[in-house]
């Protein structure tokens, strides 16, 4: 079978690890990379320097005429990049979030249906074995279940330039908050019914209609209820910037904290890393005492953040040459989304927002 040939767009946190998965998977073949400006040779990683460079997503959609697009742009170029894509032919990977507003997000799943075209969205912990144990422990739990997490980032130099950018597009509860959205409603399996949410401006960096502190609270219709917090930023804490904890009726089980030394919030490869699962079981006793000790499950060998895009890619080329359904994974993604914009609507009104 002949490589699936793709263009590159966005070359940053996430884009270059897609783009070293495609180099690495035969089944692709790079046709064009493409970045906001042209990056010197010397600066690429090895093997890239003979791939065609673009500085405008359009000319090198016309250009390269590929069979895929990798979108790994800001939220708000999105919908627009993905929907060319489709009327050009080819198929889309396209980080999260899938776009800006629910109604572009719905433009582009129409999109991929009306061009018989595959659409990924980058959820990458799906792809992670560690957080598929961690969905399948929550599942074992009872209902209804708790479900605490946060992704706090304290960020300074390039790394609070890069957030300062994307708060020009996307506040930090949406951005980040529909993967552990997503991960919510995989370990319930039940219908969001409302959130509420609040956020604060803690920079003057920041444009004041945006927030860089947010954190939110969903209700579903088993009883189970979920919180999310995020910010981003130098004034951020690192004291508690990962917690990820599922409460049920028959006990808990918890990723435990990073334990990289040296390795701040805002390393992106930080973000995905779990060392291990604690398993608590609530049984007791006839005198009210534990009858079991906590599980610790190791995942020292799970993958890294560059292997962990190679598992997306292998499953992209997969939906293109096995022609999976990807229904359910593009409904998936519009939930998430509608539920990370409704806290951000309930952020900016005051009030909670009904589902």
């Amino acid at each position: 079978m002949k490589p699936v040939r793709i263009l590159v767009i966005g070359l940053g946190n996430m884009g270059m690890p897609h783009a070293k998965a495609y180099h690495a998977l035969d089944g692709y073949e790079i046709v064009g990379i493409c970045a906001r400006s042209e990056i010197p040779v010397d600066k690429l990683p090895d093997g890239f320097a003979d791939y065609p460079q673009f500085t405008d997503f359009y000319t090198a959609l016309e250009t390269t005429k590929p069979d895929a697009v990798s979108i790994n742009t800001y939220t708000e170029t999105h919908a627009d990049f993905a929907i060319a894509a489709f009327e050009s032919g080819a198929h889309v990977f396209i980080e999260k979030p899938l776009a800006a507003t629910v109604e572009d997000a719905e433009r582009v799943v129409a999109s991929a249906r009306k061009h018989d075209r595959k659409l990924v969205i980058g959820y990458i912990l799906r792809h992670h074995p560690s957080w598929e144990k961690f969905v399948e422990i929550a599942k074992t739990l009872g209902k209804p279940l708790v479900m605490r997490m946060n992704l706090n980032q304290q960020s300074s130099g390039a790394f609070w330039e890069t957030h300062k950018r994307l708060l020009n597009s996307v506040s930090p509860i949406v951005d980040c908050g529909v993967h552990y959205l997503d991960i919510m409603c995989l370990m319930t399996g039940a219908k969001p019914v409302s959130v509420n949410a609040i956020g604060v401006r803690l920079s003057e960096d920041v444009a004041p209609d945006m927030y860089n502190y947010g954190q939110l609270q969903v209700r579903f219709d088993d009883g189970s209820v979920g919180w999310y917090e995020a910010g981003w930023g130098p004034m951020i804490s690192e004291t508690a910037f990962f917690v990820k904890d599922v409460i049920g009726p028959k006990g808990c089980v918890s990723i435990t904290d990073v334990e990289e030394k040296g390795a701040g919030s805002a390393d992106i490869d930080t973000h995905t890393k779990t060392n291990a699962l604690r398993l608590h079981h609530a049984d007791t006793d006839h005198n009210g005492e534990f009858t079991r000790i906590d599980e610790i499950i190791r995942t020292d060998d799970e993958p890294d953040h560059d292997g962990l895009c190679l598992r997306e890619q292998q499953f992209f080329l997969k939906s293109i040459t096995e022609n999976l359904d990807l229904t359910q994974h593009m409904e998936d993604a519009l939930g998430s989304l509608r539920i990370a914009l409704a806290a951000d609507q309930s952020v900016r009104t005051g009030a909670p927002v009904l589902l």
